[in-house]
Order: C-alpha cells, then sequence, then structure tokens
C-alpha cells in the first residue's frame, strides 16, 4: 500500500504513515497487541484471525482506520485514527469541528532498548499526520486512567489534560467495547506545528 504522509525529522529519521494491510500486515500487528504491555489494547487474547477480522471490518468505516506507522522502512507503530462525533468519546466532550480521535500502539523496544527522545519523535511524526497531513485542527486522545505512562506520555508531548470521564461500553454485532475509565487530552495545531502551513 502506498504512504499517506511523509516526514523527516531531524536527528531520527524518516516517518512514514500508510494504511494497515488487515492481512498482509497481521503477523506484525498480532505480535503487538497479544503481548501484556499492551493490555490497554484490549486484544491481548485474540488469535492472528481474529486480528485481521478486526481490522478488515475497521478498513469498510468511513469514520475510523487503521494504519502502519514506519520508521526509516520499520514498522514502529499501529495508528488508529477516527472521527470523535462518530465515536462513544464523543458522548463525553463538546466535539468541535476539526477534531479528530487518536489511538497509539507503539512496536516493542529492540534489543537495545528505546533510545532517549525515540518514542517523542515518533509521536511528532504521527501527530503531524493527523493535524497537518489530515488538516484537523486538534487531537483528542482518551488512554485508560489505568495507563499511567500513556497519560504521562501524551502531557510531555504537549497535550492539555482533560476530565477524567466513562466511555460507555458498546455491544454490536462485529463490535463489544467494554466500559472504559478514561482521561482525555488535546493537542492542538497551532501549539504543536505553530509554524507549519496547512
Amino acid at each position: 500500500m502506498s504512504d499517506l504522509f511523509e516526514r523527516h525529522i531531524d536527528g531520527y529519521g524518516t516517518v512514514r504513515v500508510r494504511p494497515l494491510d488487515p492481512a498482509g500486515d497481521a503477523r506484525v500487528v498480532h505480535a503487538w497487541v497479544r503481548e501484556e504491555r499492551a493490555a490497554f489494547w484490549g486484544m491481548t487474547g485474540l488469535t492472528r484471525a481474529q486480528v485481521t477480522e478486526v481490522y478488515a471490518h475497521m478498513a469498510t468505516l468511513d469514520t475510523h482506520h487503521a494504519h502502519l506507522v514506519t520508521k526509516d522502512g520499520a514498522p514502529a507503530a499501529l495508528l488508529q485514527t477516527y472521527e470523535p462525533g462518530a465515536d462513544r468519546v464523543g458522548e463525553c466532550y463538546p466535539v468541535r469541528p476539526g477534531d479528530i480521535g487518536v489511538h497509539v500502539l507503539l512496536a516493542p523496544a529492540g534489543p537495545a532498548g528505546r533510545r532517549p527522545g525515540w518514542t517523542s519523535a515518533l509521536l511528532t511524526g504521527m501527530t503531524a499526520y493527523a493535524l497537518l497531513g489530515l488538516g484537523r485542527r486538534r487531537i483528542v486522545v482518551d488512554p485508560d486512567v489505568r495507563n499511567t505512562g500513556a497519560v504521562e506520555r501524551f502531557r510531555r508531548q504537549g497535550f492539555t489534560p482533560g476530565p477524567e470521564v466513562v466511555l460507555p461500553e458498546v455491544v454490536l454485532p462485529d463490535v463489544h467495547l467494554p466500559e472504559k475509565r478514561a482521561r482525555l487530552a488535546f493537542l492542538e495545531r497551532e501549539a504543536a506545528f505553530p509554524g507549519d502551513p496547512v
């Protein structure tokens, strides 16, 4: 699949975003989501076939999209974007025109572990895609309140903490999302990329 977005980050490398291939990327994504560190992603018990099915279903939606993010060609993160007004998070805060929701799952650290600044630079590439590549005005994230690492990571990335909310349970024929207590946070385009035109 062709890239949707590319951004070179000095001292880090090139971040590219492309649509997730539900079948072709299933091996990589399944390996990531089944790890204990990904417990808050909610897919640790799924088989590879089930993971493929989840993302094949998402590929049929107009409001929710899955992407594979690479750094210098190597898989680095799973990025999901969505329209907050078409998602349960939209019931929990006043959605503005230009908002976009984002979920991020980073690839596991390699044998050498993470280097200082690695995650921040990668998130900069992903937020550039959401805000500049898609022309949006604000990102909303909704990490589980128990996921203190993610909550703190978004704060260090420049997100403004929002309210703690309860996302309602969703039960549909193809989807079941349990109730979730989340900490919302927001990143305005002008604050993240003040010098970048859209």
